[in-house]
């Protein structure tokens, strides 16, 4: 990667992987787009051009005025969202996707977009969910998802664009705030311990979810598009975790901390819904093995500094 073009660089993973990318490669050689601008320093620190990702047209003119080689495609509607407005999410999904894929074959540039644990399903394996298996979804994000892990597959095939992507478990920041996705719990839990000393979660405990911190996810994304092509046999997308816990173990870690914390239940049923649909844990040996992916955060050392940063904010 040289000249790297983001969509959706404002959002969830985009903010903090614009900084990222712009401290390793240049700050003038990574372009952030988002359908809005904010004063946040993914949006300051470097280029930024408005982009509604379902403007093929506007999506293409950028990039090519950037001379971009690399296309990494953030915009996309959470699963939770996704699953409250189900026509637009696949249009703003599934069309976004398919002009970043021509935008990426027009420049024969390098292409990643973010998959999830959302591309399984209940009748995918519960636990250490292997790298190939059934995907059958049962939430519109999922089906999204796993369409965009085969369009992607069909854009490498059959036009030869060098696309990538990780299943990405629950991602957790203290950068920036939860974006309706059904493991935001896991970030919500943490800002509540630190303001309020208490939380009441909306997952069920005992429910089991793969999770990730963000610095770990932000170095993955890093890794796999500098990872030598003739060692990737999956591409799209490779399972990726850190740690799996239910809300119980992640109140257990925060009461280390702070003693008083205390967490209680309301569940929703939609997200809850969700979550039972989604793996307990999964296999991630074939991103080791392919390209020597190793998370550096488990429970106990993401707790204390999330919970160090957030005191500091």
């Amino acid at each position: 990667m040289k000249r790297i073009m983001i969509t959706g660089a404002l959002g969830q993973i985009g903010s903090e992987l614009t900084v990222k990318l712009r401290e390793i490669y240049g700050a003038d050689q990574v372009i952030a787009t988002d359908i809005r601008k904010n004063e946040t320093e993914a949006a300051l620190s470097g280029p930024f051009e408005m982009v509604d990702v379902t403007d093929a047209r506007t999506m293409l003119e950028v990039a090519k005025k950037y001379n971009v080689d690399s296309v990494i495609h953030m915009a996309a509607l959470l699963s939770a969202t996704a699953e409250a407005n189900p026509v637009f999410a696949w249009n703003l999904n599934m069309g976004g996707l398919m002009n970043a894929l021509e935008t990426a074959r027009e420049l024969k540039a390098q292409f990643f977009t973010p998959s999830s644990i959302g591309a399984f399903g209940p009748s995918t394996p519960k636990d250490r969910t292997p790298q190939d298996t059934i995907h059958r979804p049962t939430t519109m994000y999922g089906v999204n998802k796993v369409a965009g892990e085969l369009l992607s597959d069909y854009y490498f095939h059959k036009f030869g664009v060098d696309t990538r992507g990780l299943r990405f478990p629950g991602l957790i920041s203290y950068v920036t705030p939860p974006g309706g996705g059904t493991t935001d719990y896991a970030v919500e839990i943490y800002y509540e311990a630190v303001k309020n000393g208490k939380y009441t979660s909306y997952i069920d405990k005992g429910t089991y979810m793969d999770m990730m911190y963000m610095p770990d996810a932000l170095d993955a994304i890093v890794q796999l598009m500098e990872a030598d092509p003739s060692k990737l046999k999956h591409r799209n997308s490779f399972n990726v975790t850190a740690m799996s816990f239910e809300p119980e173990q992640i109140a257990a870690e925060i009461r280390k901390h702070i003693p008083h914390f205390e967490i209680s239940y309301k569940v929703d049923p939609i997200r809850q819904s969700i979550a039972d649909s989604w793996p307990n844990s999964i296999d991630d040996s074939a991103a080791v093995e392919e390209w020597g992916f190793k998370a550096n955060f488990d429970l106990g050392k993401m707790t204390e500094n999330m919970l160090d940063k957030l005191k500091q904010k």
